[in-house]
């Protein structure tokens, strides 16, 4: 009989939890039942949270249409997707577990390629490509290098993909009696994924193939950053205690948190941090200043990007007003000047402490921060973008300046018009975006890159005191 229940057992269990995504959800089902691995070797476990829209209903008839191989629960709305997630596991049966969004995809080969990697590597933990669509933002610098058999969660940027979009051995699970906390309202798939690749065996990332497609929404309400500050203070909050409890002081933490802090906790004092009222920005900050003295080091600090480290300096060096100065100056006044202390160089920015402020590591990324100060379309079919460094040695110092929007390199020229040689011109054809846009479903940045004698440096180009601009639409076919 046991010979049989393991015969029997699927290869992996697919899990996923379901709120109102009407609209996606056979496009995710439907992806998932043309999986090249089969019905006979998964499971898909699809766990309705309460939904309202319909949701619930489609479940139920795939499920009977695939009875074999499609398994449906239905629950109370639980308020987010923890819940319905270890309700997924509960039922579950397979060797490997994988977790989709409903409103997200698989490519057709993703489940026999995770599977066959995993069994072949002895893998506890394998990560697919993910890919966005309709402009939906993923990290994908772990799938840079392409396969890797055996990845270390300290010192490669798996930490930066901790989306629990992967897929995870069930002995492991089982063994480490994994479930998603309940009480984080938001990062709940952090832990979880965090935990079982603190302890994997082998972790391995495979980077030859789209194997997850994350979609953007555009049907979704926008839910401000006001509406959910609160949980996200709680949910970052346990989601550092984690990890203070899971991994022992030291570098290895640090090259955990340089995530958490640099992405989580900065994200609580972006530019959305003005639209606060006052006393929810009070709370905020008391919050972000607490984590900071609790958690990071001067290691952490030191490898954070530019605008993370000034930002949380701010929060450190005195109340609201000095942050909201700091903020002020990215999204209002543009780059500052550079402040040099013997051969140190320093972020001007207002009330900046030294440790916080000093850029000299990394003095090509500060010197590829610049401001846009016009954008403009050129014969019809050409999109102009005028930038500025306010350093006045730039033209000697940053080397040679290219601006990308996304994969398109404009082409970049110094402006006659400046004789200082601070001002750069980058025309970037229409056709070209056009083309990256639909490809990727995604929209580009555009950023700056600069590769000089202080080395090769990179930074988001902002347009503080530029008004936007018409779009300019065009169609082809339908799109």
């Amino acid at each position: 009989m046991a010979a049989e229940e393991a015969t029997n057992r699927p290869d992996v269990s697919v899990v996923v939890p379901v709120y109102n995504t009407l609209r996606y959800l056979r496009q995710c089902l439907d992806s998932l039942l043309r999986q090249t691995i089969g019905p006979d070797r998964m499971e898909i476990v699809a766990v309705d949270d309460g939904s309202t829209d319909g949701s619930g209903r489609l479940l139920d008839r795939y499920a009977a249409r695939y009875p074999g191989t499609v398994r449906v629960a239905h629950q109370p709305n639980s308020g987010g997707p923890a819940a319905p997630c270890n309700r997924g596991l509960d039922l579950a049966t397979g060797r490997y577990v994988f977790f989709v969004g409903s409103d997200d995809r698989l490519g057709p080969e993703a489940l026999e390629r995770l599977v066959a990697a995993a069994d072949r590597y002895g893998s506890d933990v394998v990560l697919g490509r993910v890919v966005g669509v309709n402009g939906r933002h993923v990290f994908s610098d772990v799938f840079a290098d392409g396969n890797a058999v055996d990845v270390s969660l300290f010192d490669s940027a798996l930490p930066w993909s901790l989306a629990n979009t992967k897929l995870f051995r069930r002995e492991l699970v089982d063994r480490l009696g994994l479930r998603f906390p309940e009480d984080m309202p938001v990062l709940s798939d952090q832990p979880f994924t965090l935990a079982a690749c603190y302890h994997a065996r082998r972790i391995s990332v495979l980077g030859d193939y789209d194997y997850y497609h994350a979609v953007r929404r555009l049907d979704a309400r926008n839910i401000t950053y006001h509406s959910r500050v609160e949980q996200r203070l709680v949910s970052v909050e346990r989601l550092f205690a984690f990890v203070a409890g899971l991994i022992p002081a030291g570098p290895r933490r640090d090259a955990v948190l340089c995530r958490h802090v640099g992405l989580e906790l900065a994200n609580l004092v972006g530019d959305d941090f003005r639209h606060l009222d006052r006393a929810t920005q009070e709370l905020v900050h008391s919050s972000v200043a607490r984590l900071v003295r609790q958690h990071v080091t001067d290691g952490v600090r030191d490898r954070l990007g530019i605008e993370a480290r000034l930002r949380l300096g701010a929060v450190t060096a005195g109340g609201v007003d000095e942050l909201l100065a700091v903020i002020e100056q990215d999204t209002g006044l543009g780059v500052p000047a550079t402040v040099f202390a013997g051969d140190r160089w320093h972020a001007g920015y207002p009330g900046a402490p030294a440790g916080w402020s000093d850029v000299t590591d990394v003095r090509a990324a500060w010197l590829a921060r610049l401001d846009a100060v016009d954008v403009s379309w050129t014969d019809g079919d050409t999109l102009t973008v005028t930038a500025r460094s306010p350093y006045p040695r730039f033209a000697a110092e940053a080397g040679p300046v290219r601006l990308l929007a996304g994969p398109v390199v404009g082409a970049t020229r110094v402006d006659a018009g400046d004789p200082t040689g601070r001002t750069v011109r980058t025309e970037f054809p229409l056709g070209r975006l056009l083309a990256a846009s639909c490809a990727g479903g995604r929209r580009h940045p555009v950023r700056a890159e600069v590769d000089g004698g202080h080395g090769r440096g990179g930074a988001a180009v902002r347009a503080p005191r530029l008004a936007g601009g018409r779009p300019r639409l065009l169609r082809d076919g339908a799109r």
